[in-house]
C-alpha cells in the first residue's frame, strides 16, 4: 500500500471516527478523491476486520466510534525519559517489525516500542496465526536485551505476564490471571497472548522482542476467527477503552517490570505468579510430546510449570508445551 493510499484511509478513519453516517459524495469531497476510492478503502478496511456499514441513502457508518493511535498523543502521555514508541498503521507483524529494526542498528535502546492499527501477518506461540482486526486490540511489540545470554530467559513470559496483571487491576479493577506460560485471562476467556522471540548466543548478550496483543473491544465476527474461548477488555470493564494511554502506560510498566528481573531473574516473582495463577491448585492436562495430568501447584524458580501427579511433583518448562483445565 502506498504512502498516500495509507494518508487516505487514515484520513478517512477519522471522518468516519465519529459513528455517524456519511455519504460516499460527502467523503469523496473531503478527501479530494473519487466516490469509487472510497469505496474501495472501505472493502479493504473491511477485510482487516474493521465493521463498517454501508446503507443506501445514508452512506457509511463504522458500527461504534473509533478510538484510533495517535502518536503524538502517545509521546505526550510516555514517561519522561523513556524510549520512543513508534506507530504503523498496518503492518504484517509488529514483532517481525521491530525484530528487523534491531537486526539492522536502527533500534538499540531497551524498551523501543512499536504498534500498529492492524496486522496482515500477525503470530502466536506454536507457529499459530494472530487474528488482528483493524484498531480492535492492541499489536505492542517492545524491545529488551539480556546481556546474561539466552540462560537469563528462564521465567521471562511469567514476568511480562505479571507486567500485565498488575496493569490490568490497577488501571480497570479487573481480577486478570495468568494463563501458563503466556496468556491472559479474565473470567476463565483469554484476554491477551504474549509471544517472545530472542535472537542471540548462549554465553553472550541476548536481544528480546516481546510482542503482546491484547483485546480491546473485538468485531462481532471476531468469533469466527478465533477458536477458544475469548474476551475483550471493553466487555469486562464496561467502559471505552482509550488505547493511546494504554500504550504509554504498558511500556512504562515493562521497562520497571524487566528491570528488576534483569537485577534478580525470576526467583523474586515466583510469589506473584502463584498468586495470578489461573490454574491454581486445579487439576489441568498438559500436552506436548505425551500428556500429563495433574494438580497445578504453581511454579518453581526457573518458571517451571510444577504439576502434582502420581509420581510427585515435577517441573515442567514451555517451548512446544500446551495447558489446559480437566473438565
Amino acid at each position: 500500500m502506498t504512502k498516500g493510499s495509507l494518508i487516505t484511509q487514515r484520513q478517512l478513519l477519522t471522518a468516519l471516527s465519529t459513528g455517524d453516517f456519511l455519504s460516499g459524495q460527502l467523503l469523496a469531497e473531503r478527501l479530494g478523491v473519487s466516490r469509487t476510492a472510497i469505496a474501495n478503502h472501505i472493502k479493504q478496511l473491511q477485510l482487516l476486520g474493521l465493521d463498517i456499514y454501508k446503507v443506501k441513502g445514508r452512506g457509511y457508518c463504522l458500527a461504534a466510534p473509533l478510538n484510533l493511535l495517535d502518536a503524538a498523543c502517545i509521546s505526550q502521555l510516555r514517561q519522561s525519559g523513556t524510549p520512543d514508541i513508534l506507530v504503523q498503521h498496518i503492518t504484517d507483524s509488529t514483532n517481525s517489525q521491530l525484530m528487523l529494526k534491531v537486526s539492522q542498528g536502527q533500534v538499540t535502546q531497551p524498551g523501543y516500542t512499536l504498534v500498529a492499527e492492524a496486522q496482515t501477518a500477525g503470530r502466536g506461540r506454536r507457529g499459530r496465526s494472530w487474528y488482528s482486526p483493524f484498531a480492535s486490540s492492541l499489536y505492542f511489540s517492545l524491545y529488551w536485551r539480556l546481556e546474561q545470554g539466552i540462560a537469563a530467559a528462564g521465567g521471562l513470559s511469567l514476568v511480562v505476564g505479571i507486567a500485565l496483571v498488575r496493569l490490568l487491576r490497577r488501571l480497570y479493577s479487573l481480577e486478570a490471571k495468568i494463563k501458563w506460560p503466556n496468556d491472559i485471562y479474565i473470567n476463565d476467556k483469554k484476554v491477551c497472548g504474549i509471544l517472545i522471540e530472542l535472537s542471540g548466543q548462549a554465553n553472550a548478550a541476548c536481544d528480546v522482542i516481546i510482542g503482546i496483543g491484547l483485546n480491546i473491544r473485538l468485531p462481532q465476527q471476531a468469533g469466527l476467527n478465533i477458536d477458544q474461548q475469548f474476551t475483550d477488555l471493553a466487555s469486562e470493564a464496561g467502559v471505552m477503552i482509550e488505547r493511546n494511554p494504554l500504550v504509554a502506560a504498558l511500556q512504562s510498566q515493562l521497562i520497571g517490570v524487566l528491570t528488576e528481573f534483569n537485577l534478580q531473574g525470576f526467583s523474586g516473582f515466583v510469589e506473584e505468579f502463584n498468586q495470578y495463577n489461573q490454574h491454581r491448585l486445579r487439576q489441568v492436562r498438559l500436552t506436548g510430546n505425551d500428556e500429563i495430568v495433574g494438580m497445578c501447584l504453581g511454579v518453581d524458580s526457573q518458571g517451571g510449570l510444577l504439576l502434582q501427579t502420581a509420581t510427585g511433583i515435577n517441573s515442567y518448562f514451555g517451548g512446544e508445551l500446551s495447558l489446559r483445565a480437566e473438565g
